[in-house]
């Protein structure tokens, strides 16, 4: 600290100096111009520095980096390292993620892998401590984590609050276990998951404690959110798109209790699209100012999150920045971490050798099943289907009368009621939950993948039960993974050996073998432009309003399992 006081003085040199500067300042919403002193990894200060080191920028736009607010890491199917090569090029060097989902396969040690990784790159991981896992009673995970469990995550360094409170029923039923959690995280930042909560049910949610949410998919939704005090995070993932509707939101007024998120992102859209400078450039091409748009992406982030010397270009704090030639474009021509070029024209310039842990590469326990298992049988009258809603997590609950032979449901593709199968693989208990969703539009063959929120079992779903049970059986012998099957044969897979969520490929492979994925769907008759994202989805029964676990299809608006 000494040596930072005699810099910020200009007593001593600092370590790096980089001049002619046009600095965002965060804080008042305006350009600066000046140089910029760094020392120890730290801003010294604003002003006429000598530096060890000096670089020219030229008049290059000097912002603080951004901050991802909400995520979860493992979405990507990357692990930490190549994740890391894929955000940090892109301005992002500091992200706050709940680990719900590895947690969900592997508890503490899972979180633990992830967060021991990333203390080795230039990439800061903070912990939204997993406030759901499992989410729900309706599913089976591989791990639980108790209200201990959450207060031992609670003193790891990292951890910077409690994780989505999934469970919104509990809350509001006032559950002992749930607020038990919520106490936990002290004065702490606590995270809501409250998707349509309206009224007085929202008042007693956010009366126990969660301040902020990212589920609000329309502007009444998070205008009355806002309203009663919570922070709003406008997400823009791979599946759910709620930038357009959000942010007329945003105005004088509302700005500064809102913030960017990606949620879940796959890696093709990291490489090919970006990360929170994607959502950046979108909300300046809708019409928000850049300044304010950076600003929502840095300083409202690390204020929520009481992350200290985050956020601004300004003396104390870290020197986490972003070297941009056009600001309107947002165009990233380097990255410092902690006062180190990390990245430049896009490319990351660090190295990092992952090791992983055995116990997580051997996490499947599925319990001997055959084709007949996936049979169902033929109901009276109509049958409940889940219906996907295009660009959202949503989906609807409808009842339609399916194909019938002999005693059986099939398949129907030519009106798009196909079968879906959630098969439990942690405990070998033999749960296989069957059900008909429509949408995918697969005209033959079958998809299927152990990514599926939050408990993380193999979903599928298929135009005929052979390829089906075929899907479900090559994920188990990758021992977790995507893979595309037709007319009897695997056509393209990825395989994710860590916890079943994440692969130990490079960033590009692993890109390229996702656009395989796609295309091969596409080939079956697919038009949903991420299907494996939303595939992912239709185990999730804490959002509303028909889903399917390894127990059966549940209906979330009851909170209870159909017969």
């Amino acid at each position: 600290m000494e040596s930072l006081i005699k810099a910020a003085k200009g007593e001593i040199p600092c370590d790096l100096v980089l001049k002619r500067a046009q600095i965002v300042n965060t804080f008042t919403g305006e350009i600066e111009r000046g140089n910029v002193g760094i020392h120890l990894g730290m801003v010294a200060g604003i002003g006429d520095y000598e530096g060890i080191a000096e670089e020219d920028l030229q008049g290059s736009y000097l912002s603080p980096a951004f901050i991802d607010g909400h995520v979860h890491l493992e979405s990507s199917m990357l692990d930490v390292f190549q994740y890391a090569r894929a955000v940090v090029p892109r301005g992002t060097l500091a992200v706050v993620t709940d680990l719900h989902e590895i947690a969900n396969v592997a508890g503490l040690a899972g979180m633990k892998y992830v967060l021991d990784s990333a203390r080795e790159l230039p990439l800061d991981v903070f912990l939204m401590a997993p406030s759901c896992v499992p989410a729900t009673a309706l599913e089976t995970s591989g791990a639980e984590l108790t209200a201990s469990d959450i207060e031992e995550a609670m003193r790891w360094p990292e951890t910077t609050g409690l994780g989505e409170m999934m469970n919104f029923p509990g809350v509001l039923a006032a559950d002992y276990s749930v607020l038990a959690k919520i106490k936990s995280a002290g004065n702490r930042a606590k995270d809501g998951h409250a998707p349509g909560l309206t009224g007085k049910m929202l008042n007693a949610y956010i009366a126990a404690g969660p301040a902020s949410d990212h589920e609000s998919t329309d502007y009444d939704e998070g205008k009355e959110k806002l309203r009663r005090g919570m922070r709003l995070m406008i997400r823009q993932s791979s599946s759910e798109k709620n930038l357009e509707d959000l942010l007329p939101l945003v105005n004088d007024e509302t700005a500064r209790r809102c913030f960017f998120v990606v949620d879940d992102r796959g890696a093709s859209e990291l490489l090919n699209e970006g990360d929170v400078d994607s959502i950046i450039r979108k909300a300046i091409q809708r019409g928000l100012s850049p300044l304010r748009a950076i600003q929502m992406a840095t300083l409202n982030t690390a204020e929520y999150f009481k992350l200290d010397k985050y956020g601004a270009v300004a003396p104390g704090f870290y020197a986490n920045l972003v070297v941009l030639s056009d600001l309107g474009n947002l165009k990233i021509d380097s990255v410092y971490y902690k006062g180190s070029r990390v990245a430049e024209a896009g490319r990351p310039v660090f190295k990092y050798s992952p090791s992983v842990p055995p116990a997580l590469t051997s996490t499947f326990r599925i319990k001997p099943f055959s084709r007949e298992d996936l049979v169902m049988p033929a109901r009276l009258r109509g049958h409940p289907v889940i219906e996907v809603v295009p660009g959202q997590i949503l989906t609807r609950k409808v009842f339609l009368e399916p194909k019938i032979s002999g005693n059986q449901i099939v398949p129907d593709a030519e009106n798009d009621i196909l079968e879906a199968a959630v098969v439990e693989r942690h405990r070998a208990s033999g749960n296989i939950g069957l059900g008909l969703v429509k949408g995918f539009g697969l005209k033959r063959g079958a998809i299927a993948s152990s990514v599926a929120h939050d408990s993380h079992n193999i979903v599928a779903v298929g135009a005929g039960i052979e390829d089906l049970y075929l899907a479900i059986r090559e994920v188990e012998r990758l021992q977790g993974g995507l893979t595309v099957v037709a007319d009897g044969q695997v056509r393209v897979s990825l395989a994710l050996p860590i916890a079943g969520l994440l692969s130990t490929e490079p960033l590009e492979v692993v890109a390229d073998l996702l656009g395989h994925l796609e295309e091969a769907v596409r080939s079956l008759g697919s038009k949903l432009p991420a299907p494996f994202a939303v595939l992912s989805f239709l185990a999730l029964p804490v959002i509303p309003e028909l889903r399917l676990t390894d127990k059966g299809l549940v209906d979330v608006n009851a909170f209870k399992i159909l017969d």
